[in-house]
Order: structure tokens, then sequence, then C-alpha cells
């Protein structure tokens, strides 16, 4: 059985249902669940934007046809090698992720797909990263 776990690190496959769900996450087993969630159309579309080989969507149009085409996406996809011992990827990896795609992210599309307020993106930015990336510059 595959369930997916939609949270604010993206789309996570398990092959049982999860003992619990944290705050802010979702699990689905079917199109129907998924058309059932509480995902809002911005969530959907940077979820699906954020799936490999997709066509990007600037808009979020018909929101069952957007379900729909997500869920057919993500069936798609390969099974995730044999779990290993590593641990999930932390928020900062996964907005780090977000920014090292080609196309890269705006503030937007991070605050969607993880569930959080503007504010919290553009402090992470500001902040963590950029200490990190501060870190890494030779003194001169």
């Amino acid at each position: 059985m595959r369930i997916y776990i939609i949270g604010s690190a993206g789309i996570t496959l398990c092959r049982e249902p999860p003992a619990t769900v944290n705050k802010g996450e979702v699990a689905v087993a079917s199109r129907d669940e998924l058309h059932a969630a509480r995902l809002s159309g911005k969530r959907l579309r940077a979820l699906w934007n954020a799936l490999p080989g997709v066509e990007k969507q600037t808009k979020v149009g018909d929101r069952d046809t957007l379900i729909d085409q997500l869920w057919s996406a993500i069936e798609a996809l390969p099974d995730p090698e044999q779990p290993s011992d590593t641990k999930r990827p932390s928020k900062q990896e996964a907005v780090i992720a977000m920014l090292q795609r080609p196309e890269g992210a705006t503030v937007d599309e991070v605050a969607s797909v993880m569930g959080w307020q503007r504010h919290t993106v553009r402090g992470l930015f500001s902040g963590t990263l950029l200490k990190d990336i501060m870190a890494d510059v030779p003194a001169a």
C-alpha cells in the first residue's frame, strides 16, 4: 500500500499508515482522499511544481483537474530505495533544495510548500542562510 504524507517538506511515500501525522501534514492513500484534503490551490500548485519532469504551472486553474494531475504524477513516481537509517531532511535543507533548482524558488513558493508565513521565509533567507553563506566567504 502506498500512503503519501504531504507536509512542509513536500510529499513523502510511506508503506504503512503512520502512527501519527504531525500538525500541518496530511496523509492520503487515494485520489479521493487527496480531493478531500484541505490543501489550498497555491499549495497544490507548489507541490506540482516541485515534482521532477513536469511542466511548471503559474496558475492554479481548476482545482479538481490539478488534483487529478498531481495524483497521477505522484503515483507514476518510482518506488524509492529501501528506507535507510538516515533521517528526513531538515526544513532548512528542504528550502535549500528548492532554491538550488534551476528555476530557483520565490518567497511565496517556499511559504506555500513549507506552510510558513512569508516573514518566516524572509527571516530564514536573511538570517540563517546568509550566515551560512558568509561563513564560507574568506575574510578580505
